[in-house]
């Protein structure tokens, strides 16, 4: 009974603590602080902690200090890859370097640990535990990572994606008579999406001081799509020149239609030799099945009496 109890009791921990730290929305600060002084304010420091959320109280102050330990034993090189790898995924979660070290030297505990326990009872036998749990620790310290990864695609994909579309409201709103930032203005308006944020941080950063130029060309290492880099590189360089910005968005425009035609043909290229793999796996061995079965069936049993003599 242990056997199967333990396993579901590990990964229900496992998925609290992910939904905990990545499935909550972020909280406006200025809603919160209107929300305490409008409410009834706490006597004391212990109705002060319960007031805030499960997450905030029990979760994350773990997530900081198994950070905190990591943060001693790595290096500036690997903090750096990190935060780069988290601003390309859009901070999912609102996660910061710190709760994502955490989160990865939390998941790696419970992997070694589950690992552990379940070869242990299997097995009877402590050594080999402690060998797969050492080896849990290292690929449950790697899962994260893979799941990092896989909301860097997605969300490069999407503003792969969303840059035609943007790109023509854009030429639209310069050309109607808008300036480049109100024209910005309106995409982030219109065009939800991680694109669209991206432009609204650029936006900010403008309105308190930032170049523009700076502050798009910041863009880049947020993003790492070549397209937008190239459309980044255009405008800046029109800026500087003092070139129109609508001939430069209408040129760009029309060469990401184009790209985008030859990137849809490529993937229309590709569809045969992807379907080939499920045809010689799946599909033919079942033809070759029910084809040649009662054949093989028939020689058998005509062969049997030859063979008998």
């Amino acid at each position: 009974m242990l056997l199967y109890i333990l396993p579901i009791l590990v990964f229900g921990g496992i998925l609290l603590l992910v939904v905990g730290l990545a499935g909550g929305s972020p909280i406006d600060p200025v809603q919160a602080r209107l929300t305490q002084l409008g409410s009834v304010q706490a006597r004391n420091l212990e109705e002060l902690e319960l007031q805030q959320p499960f997450a905030e109280r029990t979760l994350r102050p773990l997530v900081a200090r198994l950070s905190r330990m990591s943060g001693r034993l790595g290096s500036a090189s690997s903090t750096e890859a990190a935060e780069r790898r988290l601003a390309l995924a859009g901070n999912p979660g609102d996660l910061k370097l710190t709760d994502w070290m955490g989160v990865k030297i939390l998941v790696a505990i419970a992997t070694g640990v589950l690992l552990f326990l379940l070869i242990s009872v299997l097995s009877t036998s402590v050594g080999s535990g402690l060998l797969l749990g050492v080896a849990g620790f290292g690929v449950g310290y790697l899962i994260p990572e893979f799941w990092l990864g896989g909301k860097i695609k997605a969300r490069q994909k999407v503003i792969l994606k969303m840059i035609p579309d943007t790109l023509d409201l854009l030429t639209i709103s310069v050309r109607a008579g808008l300036g480049f930032d109100a024209a910005l203005a309106k995409v982030v308006e219109k065009l939800p999406g991680p694109l669209s944020d991206e432009f609204r941080r650029a936006l900010a950063e403008v309105r308190v001081g930032k170049a523009r130029r700076d502050a798009l060309r910041d863009m880049v290492p947020r993003t790492n799509v070549q397209p937008l880099s190239n459309f980044i590189g255009a405008i800046i360089q029109a800026e500087q020149l003092g070139v129109s910005i609508s001939k430069v968005l209408q040129v760009q425009s029309e060469q990401l239609r184009i790209e985008r035609r030859q990137r849809a043909e490529e993937m229309a290229a590709k569809a045969p030799i992807k379907m080939l793999f499920p045809l010689v796996g799946c599909i033919f061995p079942s033809l070759f099945i029910v084809i040649l079965g009662p054949a093989i069936i028939s020689i058998i049993k005509n062969m049997g009496p030859i063979l008998a003599k």
